[in-house]
This record gives structure tokens, sequence and C-alpha cells, in this order.
């Protein structure tokens, strides 16, 4: 059998593997998602990722102990674009920055005259100081200089847990997706002889900071003596590279290929498929790389995504709060009663879902459209989800105008998808047939799939998903919705950046935020 790790943002799951992908048992260790020290920053101890992998493991071996034996091989998957920082004997730092932090570096790359020009041409000028701002790497280099001197290695979690495991430095290619030196096209480190390619002068870490690259499948190192008394996993066995946790959802999935689109309703809303040809889904931003060798995840995120499911039960759902405790059920089973109070359309109200914006609509703020004194909560709550879903539809349509390719079906998974209602909505906006896995733990079973492949149980990665992927469920459209949808999607929902967008920069322009 296999073990999967799956280090997220706010939990840390150890789940037993079949080879035909059924669970055996699951462990799930929780911890706060991050520490502010200042205002907008996120930061967390590296240690509790490390601490969450030997805690859950142990207690699966504890109600295992026969299956541990018999565990092959282990593949970690991990949140992404979140780097720890190491020194020559492997010690940390500094707490990590993670994904969710909003602290800003200073512009300091100066492009050549004719990068200038290509920039300025393209529009694409701004984007890429937005994206050098961004840079844990850079805002660690201007104002921490003393961390940065000591940093052996400047490495994502799932190579720092490699290291805890194998005392290697390797990680897989398909986990390297954050704001690093990385050629997403040719998929290795970048060089500053790539014409095109801007991330080593944007990102200019060091070579020999970054870890040593494995092919998705291949053999990070084995367990070691150390790691084995921590975890409980016998001494010597395989592990293996996988890839971030979007790119083994969707493998979890069963994309394997353009016939089908995976969407993820989670923290980051995203949809993505796997091409063996590359190609941006936003011009100048690229593709990354899937856990089928030679092969492209393309990508469109909804940055906040689902987490407004968490913002409007924070802000308006006590009732629900209380009445889900009552029952001793999950509050979102609960809100799923408000779907079903609000038809259709949600009469009227829309949701522009830019709570945080994207790169490719880099003014957007959220926006809730169509008030009228009819409009309740139950409105409201149908208004996020719909507009989530129009913003991935949005999302499908321009990865198959720039790839020039055609969806057949779409597979869902995330929190969000365990809601039937919210399931049918999709089906409806996207007009398109919707499957659920028979598990939502779809982040670990792409990280078993990617394994079994490793350990030579399978011949390829995507044999091993046709053998272990399972739905339960299809959700088809509800024909009465559809033209609906589709007007307020075309007539409404795609106008709405657009016209907005003078009154978002003015807005920003009065109240410098976002900054």
């Amino acid at each position: 059998m296999i073990l999967s790790i799956d280090c997220g943002t706010q939990s840390l799951k150890a789940i037993l593997y079949s080879y035909d992908g059924e669970v055996i048992d699951k462990e799930q260790y929780f911890y706060k998602a991050y520490d502010s020290p200042n205002p907008g920053w996120a930061e967390q101890d590296p240690m509790v990722y490390w601490e969450g992998l030997c805690q859950a493991s142990l207690k699966l071996k504890q109600r295992n102990p026969r299956s541990y034996n018999k565990i092959d091989g282990i593949g970690i998957t991990s949140l992404r674009d979140t780097m720890v920082s190491l020194d020559k004997d492997g010690k940390i730092l500094r707490p990590t920055i993670v994904w969710l932090d909003q602290r800003i570096a200073k512009n300091t790359y100066k492009p050549k005259f004719t990068k200038k020009i290509a920039l300025k041409i393209t529009g694409m000028g701004i984007t890429i100081r937005k994206l050098e701002r961004k840079g844990s790497s850079n805002w660690l280099k201007q104002n921490q200089p003393e961390i940065w001197a000591k940093t052996n290695k400047y490495i994502v979690v799932s190579a720092f847990l490699n290291h805890k495991l194998s005392g290697t430095f390797n990680d897989s290619i398909a986990s390297q997706i954050g704001l690093i030196p990385f050629n997403f096209k040719k998929q290795r480190w970048a060089k500053k002889i790539d014409i095109a390619e801007m991330s080593k002068e944007i990102f200019p870490i060091e070579r020999d900071k970054l870890p040593d690259l494995v092919p998705a499948g291949g053999l990070i190192g084995n367990i070691t003596e150390e790691a084995s008394r921590l975890t409980g996993i016998n001494k010597g066995t395989k592990i293996i590279a996988c890839g971030s946790d979007k790119g083994c959802e969707t493998i979890g999935m069963g994309v394997t290929d353009t016939k089908i689109a995976s969407l993820s309703f989670g923290t980051q809303a995203t949809i993505q498929t796997t091409t063996n040809k590359y190609f941006e889904p936003v011009p100048f931003l690229p593709s990354y790389p899937a856990v089928i060798p030679n092969s492209w995840n393309p990508e469109i995120e909804i940055y906040r995504g689902f987490w407004m499911i968490n913002w409007f039960k924070n802000e308006f759902a006590l009732k629900e709060v209380m009445e889900a405790e009552e029952q001793n059920v999950r509050t979102e089973e609960v809100m799923d009663r408000l779907l079903h109070k609000s038809p259709p359309g949600a009469q009227g109200l829309i949701v522009h879902p830019y709570w945080t914006p994207s790169l490719s609509e880099k003014n957007a703020k959220g926006a809730i459209i169509g008030f009228g004194d009819v409009h309740k909560k139950e409105h409201i709550y149908r208004a996020v989800i719909e507009g989530l879903c129009y913003g991935l539809r949005n999302g499908k349509e321009r990865l198959e105008k720039r790839g020039k390719i055609k969806f057949e079906k779409i597979a869902v998974s995330g929190g969000a998808s365990q809601s039937d209602e919210i399931c049918q909505i999709a089906a409806d906006i996207f007009n398109l047939e919707i499957l659920r896995g028979k598990t939502h733990e779809t982040s670990t079973l792409g990280a078993a799939i990617v394994t079994s492949f490793g350990v030579g149980k399978y011949k390829s990665v995507a044999e091993a998903a046709k053998s272990m992927v399972h739905y339960s469920e299809s959700f088809t459209p509800n024909p009465d919705n559809i033209k609906l949808y589709n007007d307020l999607f075309s007539e409404v929902y795609l106008k709405i950046y657009d016209k907005l967008e003078p009154l978002y920069q003015k807005i920003q322009d009065i109240t410098g935020y976002p900054e």
C-alpha cells in the first residue's frame, strides 16, 4: 500500500491507500494557519508541518501496525508558493512566509532597453513589477539581508519535508510552483541564457540555494533511521516525487488530458487541465508542470475562491453556525438550505468574486450588484456561489480559447464539492456534466497515484489514475436553468470588470487600498 501526505495551509493529512485507490485509514493534524506579527503578514514555523507529519503518521501506525509494514512508498504533496529558509546545517532560519502573505518588496529590477520596450508594448510591465514585489525572496534580501546571507537552501514545503524524511535536498519538478526562478516551459531552473524567461531576473536566487529536481514518479530518497523513529515508517521506505496540492488534485480527479477539466472548490478556486502541449492560460503567465512527465497544468484561479464561504459564514451566518452546533453537523450543511430559499439567479443579485485581484484583472475588487428590497441573506449566499462559478466558467472559456481545446466534462473536488447544491449550480452554469470523486481527498489520492507509478505498480501515471480514480456522483445541467445562467453570464457578469474597472482604480487611488 501507499502512504500519502498532504500538507495544507491549516492541516496535514496522512492517508493510507490501497493500489485500487481505496482509503484504508486517515489521520488529520490541525494547526493554526499562520501568525501575523504585522498587519497583512502570514508566517508559519515550518516545524509545525513536520510535527504534523510525525504525529499523524504515528497515530496511523498505532491503528494499523500491520499495514505500516506493507507501505511500499510515501508521497508528499503540499501547499504552493510557501518557502523555507535553511542554513548550512539544515536548521530553520526564520518562519516561512505563507502564500497568503501580503507584504511587498521594493522594485529593483531594471530591464534592458529592448525588454523595457517589449514590456511596455505588451502591457506586462505592471504585472512584472507586481510579481517582483510579491516575491518573498526579494523581501528577505531587502529587509533581512543577514538571514538571506545565512540561507543555504531556499525551498518549498514539500522539499523541506522530503529533506526531513530522507536527508536529501531533492524535490519534484511538479512541486516548483511559486515566485522562484523556474523555467516552466522547459521544466527546469531558469538560466540567464533563457531569452524569453524573465524569472531569473525578477527572482535572482542562487542556483545552489535551490533543490535538485526529480521528475514526478522518480525517487527522492529513502526514509532515514531518524525519520523512521519519529514517524514510524520503516527505514529505507522509498520516497517518491509527487507534485503540488493542485497538481495532485487534478490527477486525483482523473484529469489526464484536455477532454476533462478539474474544478477545485478550495480556498483558492481553480480550474485546471492536463496537456502535453505547453500554452499560457493568460498571456505571459505560465502553465505549471504536471505530475504526468512532460505535461503541464494550465490554470485559471480565483485567489480567495471558496474562502468566501467562510467569509459569508463569519459575517452573516451566526444563526446557521449555532444551529449546526446544536445538530452536531458542519455549518456548510445548514447553509446549503439557504440555497433552496433563493431561486437560480438570486433574483438579479450578482457577485464579482475578486475579494483579492487576479494578475489578469489587476485592478479588480469584489462587488455585489443588483440589490433590491426583496433580497435577503439567502440571496447573498446563492449569489456568492454563482459568482464563483461564473468566474470559473470564465476561466474555462479562457483555457479553451488559449489552448484550442474543448472540454467534454468537468471533475470537481475541494471542500465545497461535498455540497450537492453547489455541484448542481456548477453543472447548470457550466452546462456540462459535473463528476464528483468517491473521495474528496483528491490531493492525497493524486499523490498515491504518482507514488504507485513510482514504486512500479503501474506503467504510467495515466494507467494508475485509470485504476485508482472512482466517481461517486454525476450532476447534469437542469434545462430550466441553462438559458438564465447563460444570459446572466454573457450579458452581465462578463461586462462587470470593464464597467467597474475605472471605479475600482479610483477607489484604490483615493483610499490607498490595496497598496
